[in-house]
């Protein structure tokens, strides 16, 4: 090597990180022992800023762009490091530049199942899982707040602490949203951007910009998840008795289908039917309460059970001068053989416009009848 060669080596003319990796945050300039030309050229291209620190200070930031490094350029670094009248030897910095770019596809999502109260099925345990994108906002306060002088940062050494972030507040904000369960699904957007509008202060204290928060999932636990696909096919299945008469008609048919039995089959298809449908018709049809002690009555009228009886007439009967009864048909059937209730005994009921004599009433003509003539 010759002596020329060496002298060029010893100092730092072009400044430049060209990123080749999808998740450096930071990445320090290597300068080694090597020390900075004045006038030397710095080249930062889209998407990154360069941080230049003096002993452990943040100095001059540098936005995209190429850049003469001197005096006029570096007006911090050259008042930390004392220079005056147009100082022009090398000198020595640390460079670091910071990505700006998006790191996107960042996953986060609960490690246990976190309690929520529901208005319609009361406490809950829940689990989500979702990602999200950021980037960074001020290189300068994500160097001072984070990276500090690691020589390289990625994003796996800031991911941790934001997917806690965002799990933490993110179920803050889900619980005092108060959305029902079953309508979170239809409000995963209005729920993200509840997410993203509690953490991002916290985002942009660290120098970072939430940029996106997307929940991909909200589920409950198996067994709860199993109790709604029951309470769903219930709905679907609308009339359970009738439903169980259409599986009954099924069973039926399939019975009478089967070559082996014939019409046994079909026989035993029709009993089997008719023995569900009607342990079926018993399940759901509606009975009566009795009002005052509250035990199960008679079937409901119109739920397939016959109407009760009409109620029978009752007779006032005048005996000995005296009104007497009410009577029912058997009762004055006895009065009639006892020789109490006879053609003209007078008799009244609710309807009557008076007292009649017994003959005259066509209902009483039967109870009469019943009575043998007087021996000759």
């Amino acid at each position: 090597m010759g002596i020329f060669d060496k002298l060029r080596n010893e100092f730092i003319d072009i400044i430049e990180w060209t990123d080749m990796s999808a998740d450096t945050i930071v990445w320090k300039f290597p300068r080694y022992q090597n020390e900075i030309k004045m006038n030397a050229k710095l080249t930062v291209r889209e998407s990154q800023v360069a941080v230049f620190m003096n002993e452990g200070k943040i100095a001059d930031v540098f936005q995209p762009g190429m850049h003469t490094l001197n005096t006029q350029n570096m007006p911090i670094l050259s008042t930390l490091q004392g220079w005056k009248y147009g100082f022009n030897s090398p000198f020595k910095a640390d460079v670091f530049f910071v990505s700006m770019r998006q790191f996107t596809n960042q996953k986060w999502g609960t490690k246990n199942p976190v309690m929520l109260r529901d208005a319609e099925f009361g406490p809950l345990r829940i689990r989500a899982f979702g990602s999200y994108a950021f980037r960074v906002k001020d290189g300068a306060e994500f160097l001072k707040e984070v990276a500090a002088t690691n020589p390289e940062f990625t994003v796996e050494g800031i991911n941790e602490q934001l997917r806690n972030l965002a799990v933490s507040r993110g179920m803050d904000a889900i619980a005092e949203a108060k959305i029902p369960v079953l309508d979170l699904a239809a409000k995963y957007d209005e729920v993200s951007q509840l997410i993203t509008d509690k953490i991002r202060p916290e985002f942009n204290e660290l120098g970072l910009e939430l940029t996106k928060f997307l929940i991909e999932n909200i589920s409950l636990p198996p067994e709860v998840e199993a109790a709604l696909d029951k309470r769903s096919s219930m709905g679907i299945v609308g009339n359970l008795g009738a439903y169980a008469q259409f599986q009954a008609a099924n069973a039926m048919e399939k019975a009478a289908e089967n070559p082996s039995g014939g019409l046994a089959a079909a026989g035993l298809g029709v009993g089997m039917g008719a023995s569900m449908m009607g342990q079926m018709g018993n399940m759901f049809n509606p009975t009566q309460v009795n009002p005052q002690t509250g035990a199960p009555g008679a079937p409901a009228a119109g739920a397939g059970a016959p109407p009760p009886l009409p109620p029978t007439a009752a007779f006032f009967v005048a005996i000995d001068g005296k009104q007497a009864g009410p009577f029912d048909m058997d009762q004055l059937r006895q009065l009639a053989i006892g020789g109490s209730l006879q053609s003209q005994t007078l008799v009244w009921k609710n309807g009557m416009p008076g007292w009649a004599a017994a003959s005259t009433v066509p209902e009483l003509g039967v109870v009469l009848s019943t009575v043998p003539p007087p021996l000759p």
